[in-house]
């Protein structure tokens, strides 16, 4: 495995890329035309992989519309993992009148089977995965030219496992659909954790091989190869193969790419060299989901707001708080929105950002802590509290007290991102800790359950969860 991780580094390939507005469109018609993954209607409705990638522009064409799924309709849109995760543990509170979107029995942690949320989550990734499998089926067939070949591939490839990724663990086991054939996924079985990692893994590894590390826009709205080895230095910690991880992350960081934001006020301003992975907003000037979503002024929140648990998390001196935060008064009473991105009107300075350098950060920390590397562990987590206006951690600190400090970081660096609460408690086994302030947490609660219309569906995607 080591032979191969160098040979995979060293082999650096720069492509060209185009998009062509009219085949997104014909390309996401015929993708987003068929059901949920593991319930398409017909095989008729399956793609014509012959006839979409006789070129790149097509196949470059495939790839933008499933980029465009990815932010309209998946869990990686700003719309869902941030907020849906964020009240399921303890970062955000809900304040909807009615539990129109099975959000609320989240928050309460009394989510069932039938939940319209769980359904959502579940049903959104596997289309994109559909998605994803049909691209990569058309290059593999198709005569591209060989870089462009390994670059769509590695891409499509890419989307699939980071959508996996989040599947498995919201949800435990998983089925591992690896093709657009009905007669196959239609009959999927779960695939255990562990071995859900491990076929991560593989896969990742090859889109290590696939992509080249240049970004091909300038905005970074397409990954590259940094992005997939930053998703192994997570699988890896999954696996606690902290030697591994620490390998992988450490390219990451080092990568001249990417240099350390030390402006607050510019983190999520889409032009810093912090940034691994976004997605753009669908027209010019759309303020991103996440903008509008966290905003209320002047009156009581009706949807979400940051809660007392996370607010009284933070040092009094930390800068978050006051970059990050907007205290909102209304009949005398104060709430606290999330204000990572600012404009919610006209916008050309915010993309919505999946992945950024301070998570490569914090990660490596973690596996160098577990490793007992705590000098080493040092220079990753101090520079992120620097920037926050806190005080360096001295070496002298235990391990359990280091590896709790990182789980703090990561929460008061990451509140309202992509998941990252229940993610990183859940790595730590620390997804216990949730019952001091949520009351009808159980410890069953760490996986959601199987939503029911696809177990009625698919027997073989039985037994559900348990206590579910």
């Amino acid at each position: 495995m080591k032979n191969l991780k160098i040979l995979v580094y060293q082999n650096h390939k720069i492509v060209l890329l185009c998009r062509n507005t009219m085949l997104v469109l014909l390309f996401c018609g015929l993708i987003f035309s068929c059901e949920k993954m593991l319930d398409v209607e017909t095989p008729s409705n399956q793609i014509g992989k012959d006839k979409i990638f006789k070129d790149v522009q097509t196949a470059n064409a495939a790839l933008a519309g499933l980029y465009a799924g990815l932010r309209d309709n998946s869990p990686l849109s700003g719309e869902s993992l941030g907020p849906v995760l964020g009240v399921y543990v303890d970062d955000l509170d809900s304040y909807a009148l009615a539990d129109t979107n099975g959000v609320l029995a989240l928050y309460q942690n009394q989510q069932l089977d039938a939940n319209s949320m769980v359904y959502s989550v579940w049903s959104s990734a596997y289309q994109n995965i559909y998605a994803a499998n049909a691209i990569i089926e058309g290059v593999k067939a198709s005569a591209l030219p060989g870089t462009e070949k390994d670059r769509i591939e590695g891409e499509a490839l890419l989307i699939r496992c980071i959508l996996l990724f989040y599947l498995q663990q919201i949800f435990g086991a998983i089925p591992y659909p690896v093709s657009t054939d009905y007669n196959v996924n239609q009959h999927l079985s779960r695939v255990e954790p562990s071995e859900v990692q491990l076929r991560l893994e593989t896969d990742l590894l090859r889109c290590v091989q696939l992509m080249p590390d240049q970004y091909r826009e300038t905005e970074r709205v397409y990954p590259n190869r940094k992005v997939a080895e930053l998703m192994l230095g997570k699988v890896y910690m999954l696996e606690k193969k902290w030697s591994q991880a620490e390998n992988v992350l450490t390219i990451v960081t080092g990568s001249p790419l990417y240099s350390f934001q030390n402006d607050l006020s510019k983190v999520f301003q889409k032009d810093s060299r912090h940034i691994l992975w976004q997605l753009k907003p669908a027209n010019p000037g759309d303020p991103v989901r996440e903008a509008m979503l966290y905003y209320f002024a002047g009156v009581a929140p009706t949807g979400y707001a940051l809660s007392e648990s996370l607010i009284s998390s933070f040092d009094q001196d930390d800068l978050r708080k006051q970059y990050w935060m907007t205290p909102v008064f209304a009949g005398g009473k104060t709430w606290f929105r999330a204000n990572k991105y600012k404009n919610i009107t006209i916008n050309d300075t915010e993309d919505s950002i999946v992945f950024r350098l301070e998570e490569a950060y914090l990660l490596l920390a973690e596996t160098l802590v577990q490793q007992n590397k705590t000098a080493q562990a040092l220079q990753y987590i101090n520079p992120v509290r620097q920037r926050a206006g806190l005080s360096l951690m001295a070496s002298s600190v235990s391990k359990e007290v280091l590896l709790g400090e990182i789980l703090m970081e990561n929460r008061k660096e990451f509140f309202t991102e992509m998941g990252h609460r229940f993610l990183d408690l859940k790595r730590n086994n620390r997804l216990g800790d949730l019952q001091a302030v949520k009351p009808n947490w159980k410890p069953f609660h760490i996986v959601w359950p199987v939503p029911q219309k696809d177990l009625l569906l698919n027997a073989n995607l039985n037994p559900q969860n348990n206590g579910y």
